[in-house]
């Protein structure tokens, strides 16, 4: 089967060998997006509920490169350095994402790229 990258300046660009995302058939692999600004490539301010939309604001727009949205995503990883953080990912995460939900896994790390606080990663399935 063929793939295609996606790629788009709306996100961070990737800080290494990856690519934004992959599309294979009608499945579409976004890699994980922290909250880097993605005009200056930096960490957003203001802490872990501004990093946490700005995750979600960056795999938008990579799955709007992509052709789709995020009604699209059916299946989410979500990745925090602090499991106490969990509800607030879960209120932020209502803003972005109506029932019926994606599935969703979430993992508690030591640490992420960049000093992040919160990455996310999806799968989407386009019509």
């Amino acid at each position: 089967m063929s793939h295609t990258i996606i790629a788009t300046a709306a996100a961070p660009a990737a800080i290494g060998p990856y690519s934004q995302a992959v599309r294979a058939g009608n499945t579409v692999y976004l890699s994980g997006q922290i909250a880097l600004d993605p005009a200056s490539g930096q960490l957003v301010d203001g802490g872990f509920d501004a990093q946490v939309e700005r995750a979600f604001l960056n795999m938008k727009a990579v799955a709007e490169a992509a052709g789709g949205s995020l009604r699209d995503v059916v299946k989410l990883t979500l990745f925090l350095t602090d499991l106490a953080q969990f509800p607030r990912v879960n209120e932020i995460m209502q803003t972005f994402f109506e029932a019926p939900y994606p599935a969703r896994s979430t993992v508690g790390v030591l640490s992420l790229p960049r000093g992040a606080l919160f990455e996310v990663e999806a799968v989407l399935v386009l019509s």
